[in-house]
């Protein structure tokens, strides 16, 4: 049998090949050790802490029965607040916590509407003159319409003076009258009526705007106080109108 003297080259190739595989297996021995040691380690365990209902301050390493109805403190290790853990609620804690959330929503809604209509009120009315001048204005404008109506009043009951004057010559029997008269009686009246409603109107008219105006200047006096309490105080409430 021939045999072969290895050569130097051949040599140290092997060499370096037993080497790579001992890293490799070294490597994989060391990950193993690794993952078994990450899973051996126990999971950091979570402290629960609360105050019940008696006030007693309990500590457990789960959820605690007696805090259901309040927040509990889930801390770490080392006494510090890892999170909070709130109540549990049953359905019907629920739909009335969605209730008052609702009913609270809403009255945050009506106080945001009510500070929109403040801000526009007092862009409109920036001054007490500025508001008493509107306030005169409208109640001169319910004024002259109910004084021309009151001028078209008079003139005819003037021509129902008139009408009932010819009428008297046939007061002892009045079917004697001739129609023309009786209709032009009854348009009279008919139109007395109509206006006598449109006066009651405008005098009703007049109570919602002086209303209107009263209640403004109630909600406006303070905020003209806090916009400049200067001319606020200089320009005190004005009389109002009758």
């Amino acid at each position: 049998m021939t045999h072969h003297t290895p050569t130097p080259g051949l040599l140290r190739q092997t060499a370096m090949t037993a080497a790579v595989l001992s890293l490799g297996l070294l490597m994989s021995s060391g990950h193993r050790s690794a993952q078994a040691q990450t899973q051996a380690q126990p999971s950091t365990p979570e402290i629960y802490t609360c105050t019940d209902a008696r006030g007693r301050k309990l500590t457990s390493d789960r959820p605690i029965p007696e805090c259901r109805d309040r927040e509990q403190k889930i801390l770490n290790p080392s006494g510090t607040v890892k999170a909070h853990v709130g109540p549990t609620l049953t359905a019907m804690e629920r739909r009335d916590l969605e209730a008052k959330a609702k009913a609270e929503q809403a009255q945050q809604a009506l106080l945001d509407e009510e500070k929109r209509r403040d801000r526009a009120l007092l862009v409109r009315y920036p001054t007490p003159a500025v508001h008493q001048q509107e306030r005169t204005a409208a109640l001169s404008h319910i004024s002259q319409v109910k004084q021309t109506a009151l001028t078209q009043v008079i003139d005819l009951l003037e021509q129902k003076i008139k009408l009932m004057a010819e009428m008297d010559f046939y007061e002892k029997d009045p079917s004697k009258a001739p129609p023309k008269l009786k209709r032009q009686i009854d348009q009279v009246n008919q139109t007395l009526a109509v206006q006598g409603r449109f006066m009651a109107d405008k005098d009703a008219e007049a109570t919602r705007v002086k209303a209107r105006f009263d209640a403004e200047l109630a909600r406006l006096a303070p905020l003209w106080h806090m916009a400049s309490p200067a001319a606020a105080t200089s320009t005190a409430a004005p009389a109002k109108p009758n």
